[in-house]
């Protein structure tokens, strides 16, 4: 049995309250939500803070509610909440999807959205014991000075393996940051930079509170996932998309957000020129996928081969531009859950 180590459990009345413990020692203190990734974390001793507080007696984090022409979503809404939102849904099925993908119900009944969002990069190397890890001595990430994946890399090449990330930023989300000093709001593709380690901006004495989706009023979105089985499994690579089309079916926006393909969910304005004010033949359709395939590079530190998962890039755009077209997607949802097995 793995024990948890040592550390001090805070749970507060108030965000405010949270928030100052947070910042009296901000670089040992974590929060938890559900804890489904912190918990095996700590346990594995990759991350080993003295202080944690928690979130889940704070009843406003709780809620999904609209504000103004949109949605907000508090950070400690289970997954399965968001799947069973009708509301949210109709919105936005494409995180509907992504959510509804992740683990499983046992798993998405305890972890939330907020955590999901922060959930920690992974990598072949990193995600072990800490006696294994120790055994090869250790990598970057965690009190080593190496990158196991590409030992010449100066920075860790951990992967994001977040469902909702990508979809959250197709769908143009932000989020709310509280801290001791103050909030401020920004967009999902300005929370990740694409680095193993410091993947995240969110500072150390910040709070993500809420998501908040804006008017999705005409908006098409799907997320399709390749994981080894058809249930359980982290992405190993994933295509978020979300669109507006006008009457005629041409493009008049469109976001394409690949996930697992790097250590910060990745845009693809490529793909994204290529469809722009264009109708979603078969041949554009290639263009787009042909585009995302360049820009993914994913590397040797998760499940399948990394040149399998790069060309199946290509396979998830196809089909996910097909669904935003209104095909009947069905059966490839089915084939792509057979893949692995």
């Amino acid at each position: 049995m793995i024990r948890l180590p040592d550390f001090e459990l805070r749970r507060p009345r108030t965000i405010e309250e949270a928030a100052a413990w947070l910042a009296t020692t901000p670089s040992e203190t974590m929060l938890l939500a559900g804890g489904t990734d912190l918990v095996p974390n700590m346990k594995r001793r990759q991350q080993m803070p003295k202080t944690v507080v928690s979130l889940r007696p704070l009843a406003a984090l709780g809620r999904i509610h609209r504000r103004g022409d949109g949605l907000a979503i508090g950070a400690t809404v289970t997954l399965t909440e968001v799947v069973r939102d009708a509301s949210l849904r109709a919105a936005a099925p494409g995180l509907w999807q992504a959510a509804a993908q992740v683990a499983t119900p046992q798993l998405r009944n305890m972890g939330t959205i907020g955590g999901n969002l922060c959930l920690d990069t992974r990598c072949t190397y990193y995600d072990q014991s800490y006696e294994w890890r120790k055994a090869i001595n250790f990598c970057m990430k965690k009190d080593g000075d190496i990158c196991w994946v590409a030992t010449s890399s100066p920075k860790c090449l951990a992967v994001s393996s977040t469902d909702t990330a990508p979809m959250l930023q197709a769908l143009g989300a932000s989020v709310r940051l509280v801290s001791a000093s103050g909030e401020r709001t920004v967009g999902v593709a300005d929370l990740f930079q694409n680095d193993g380690i410091h993947y995240l901006t969110r500072r150390p004495d910040e709070i993500l509170v809420e998501v908040q989706l804006p008017n999705l009023a005409g908006w098409r979105s799907t997320y399709w996932k390749l994981r080894r089985r058809g249930s359980f499994d982290f992405p190993v690579a994933s295509a978020a998309v979300a669109a507006r089309l006008s009457g005629a079916g041409e493009v008049e926006a469109i976001r394409v957000v690949l996930g697992a393909v790097a250590s910060r969910p990745l845009a693809s304005p490529a793909a994204e020129s290529r469809l722009a004010g264009r109708r979603l033949t078969d041949e554009v359709i290639a263009e787009a996928a042909d585009a995302a395939y360049a820009v993914a590079k994913p590397m040797d530190n998760t499940d399948y081969e990394l040149v399998w998962r790069k060309k199946m890039v290509r396979a998830l755009v196809t089909n996910a531009l097909r669904e935003i077209r209104g095909d009947d997607v069905r059966q490839a949802r089915l084939s792509l859950a057979r893949q692995g097995l």
